[in-house]
């Protein structure tokens, strides 16, 4: 199909060019003046790109689930948000998650716009031995992945154009205030205790609802019939997942040291304990192991390590696996069998519920022996303050997301049309989006 002349990309192209040659973002200070630790600043540039390499992941994990006619536009959609989210990113979007704090719920957007003062700036507080431009690529990397989870949801009848204004609605309006309320040392939910180590609230929770509410809103496909198009693509993109979550977990401890070491055991225990998990359960019920189930048993364990991965120990690490591998495994056969959402590639029960339990369970094993900086210790020792922090913490992530997510559906659809035509969805997004086909 012949796509309409439009001349909002180029003018768009050409604000950023403007915008480039009037803040060039010269380094305020000779940034060989700060002495970094080099192990910290090579482990997290190599963090940096493990993080980046979970995108091109999923993007295959995907893109091996979907009908054959809509594997192109499935990758490309996580794809695209290296670009656009990086471009976002470096203008302002950094600014409105560690900016100066406006009431603990956003950033100011002039704090570091266009990356002024970033190059050669003071270095993070939570990040005191690398750059800070390492610590804003590295979280950068977070902000990339998230609006790519929710692609699943609405997997194989999303527009591509209207696509790209949902994920710059969603990274100004949910992830912006939810990474700063949680990570920023003046956010609203760090200030109440909430603990989330590596973005079980901000990436999961935040993704996973957003595509509880999109699927609802797109309606059901023309057809929910799933054949998979390529299961090896899918072992493919759950192996880079897994390989690029090191960087993720044991990255957030922001330097080479025990935390990133303790990171890296739980979260390699807690994704192979929910991957047996999956599989044993599956066959407790009379079905055979499949290389789907460990693919999808995989991500949930490491989705609920996430937000404790630092802060748990190892054998508490399995329990959250086994018990996250479980529940997560009954809600998506619930949602194939019994519910009428077409959540595509079941990302809420995965991703939204797998990052709601992580959040929970972070509050009853987190433990001040595994680190030292948080103040109280989880329900199994005998504290209650952190658990009910977590709780609060999530219902009120849940329902600002919730009511985000159906305003940034309604806005997008009112701007472009969020749904491909029947004509449109039967012909397959690869050819009717993109006029490609493999």
């Amino acid at each position: 199909m012949e796509s309409k002349k439009s001349t909002i990309p180029f003018v768009f192209l050409l604000i950023l060019v403007v915008l480039a040659l009037i803040f060039p973002s010269i380094p305020l200070n000779d940034v060989n003046s700060v002495e970094y630790d080099p192990a910290d600043v090579a482990w997290m540039l190599t963090s940096t790109a493990l993080v980046l390499i979970m995108t091109p992941g999923l993007a295959f994990f995907y893109g091996g689930m979907v009908k054959r006619k809509n594997v192109i536009s499935t990758m490309l959609q996580s794809f695209i948000c290296m670009c656009l989210v990086a471009v976002i990113w470096v203008v302002f979007g950094f600014s409105l998650v560690f900016g100066e704090s406006i009431g603990g719920v956003i950033g100011n957007p002039a704090t570091y716009f266009m990356f002024d003062g970033v190059l050669g700036g003071p270095n993070w507080p939570g990040a005191p031995t690398i750059p800070f431009a390492l610590f804003a690529m590295y979280q950068l990397k977070f902000a990339i992945i998230t609006p790519a989870l929710f692609t699943g949801a609405f997997a194989e009848r999303i527009r591509f154009t209207s696509y790209i204004l949902f994920v710059c609605l969603f990274f100004i309006l949910i992830y912006a205030p939810l990474a700063h309320a949680t990570w920023h040392p003046d956010g609203l939910l760090a200030n109440m205790g909430v603990l989330d180590f590596a973005g079980g609230t901000v990436v999961h929770m935040s993704a996973g609802v957003t595509a509880f509410v999109s699927a609802i809103y797109l309606k059901n496909g023309n057809d929910r019939n799933h054949n998979p198009a390529r299961v090896t693509y899918v072992l493919i993109g759950m192996g880079l997942l897994w390989f690029g979550w090191f960087g993720f977990n044991a990255g957030s401890a922001f330097g080479a040291n025990e935390l990133a070491a303790s990171a890296l055991a739980t979260t390699t225990t807690a994704s192979a304990a929910a991957a047996l998990a999956w599989i044993f359960f599956d066959a407790a019920r009379g079905k055979k192991p499949t290389a789907m189930g460990v693919s999808i048993g995989v991500v949930v364990g490491l989705v609920a390590i996430t937000p404790a991965a630092g802060f748990v120990s190892i054998p508490h690490s399995l329990i959250i696996g086994v018990v996250t591998s479980v529940i997560c495994n009954l809600l998506v056969e619930w949602r194939a069998t019994r519910s009428n959402v077409d959540d595509t590639l079941d990302v809420f029960p995965s991703h939204g519920v797998g990052g709601m339990i992580g959040m929970i369970l972070t509050g009853v094993f987190a433990s001040t022996k595994i680190n030292p900086d948080i103040d109280t210790n989880g329900l199994i020792f005998g504290e209650t303050s952190l658990f009910f922090a977590q709780v609060l913490g999530l219902i009120g992530a849940v329902i600002f997301t919730l009511v985000m997510a159906f305003i940034i559906c309604k806005v997008t659809d009112t701007i472009s049309k969020l749904r491909v035509s029947p004509e449109e969805e039967e012909m397959g997004l690869d050819l009717s989006q993109h006029g490609e086909s493999l």
